[in-house]
């Protein structure tokens, strides 16, 4: 691919990708970054899948963030990946849970690494952003 192609992708993501940085999430970009966070992080994790997609825009993020700020409990980690941007990263995360339908964008909560709770895209679009938060909320009840 072409540098300006490049260039134009790491510019036209760069707010997407700091909705949730801003939020406290955590970026890994590369493999090497996700394998590190699994054997470093204990007790709950919230994963986001990202995407450029009107869903993850409109809803996931969105979803995501309020459900963070209105909620008592919280998860220890935060951390995201950029399905179709940080392709290697993307698929070791998604390595870490094959029973799951590679899903973008998609919410996973885990618990001491393993899926506590999983939001896939079906989940996600066209629901309203009140119903995802609602499911998030009730998952960090469960398991946070």
């Amino acid at each position: 691919m072409s540098m300006a192609y490049e260039e134009y992708m790491r510019q036209l993501v760069k707010p997407m990708r700091q909705e949730l940085t801003q939020a406290g999430f955590q970026e890994l970009r590369t493999a090497e970054e996700v394998e590190s966070f699994f054997e470093e992080s204990k007790g709950t994790s919230l994963v986001v899948v990202n995407s450029v997609c009107g869903c993850a825009a409109g809803l996931a993020r969105p979803a995501v963030t309020q459900a963070l700020i209105t909620h008592d409990k919280e998860p220890d980690h935060l951390v995201t990946v950029f399905a179709g941007q940080d392709k290697e990263a993307t698929a070791k995360m998604r390595a870490q849970f094959p029973q799951l339908e590679p899903s973008s964008p998609s919410i996973v909560l885990l618990k001491d690494n393993e899926v506590a709770h999983f939001i896939p895209r079906e989940e996600i679009e066209d629901h309203e952003v009140e119903d995802i938060v609602s499911n998030l909320k009730s998952a960090m009840d469960q398991h946070c």
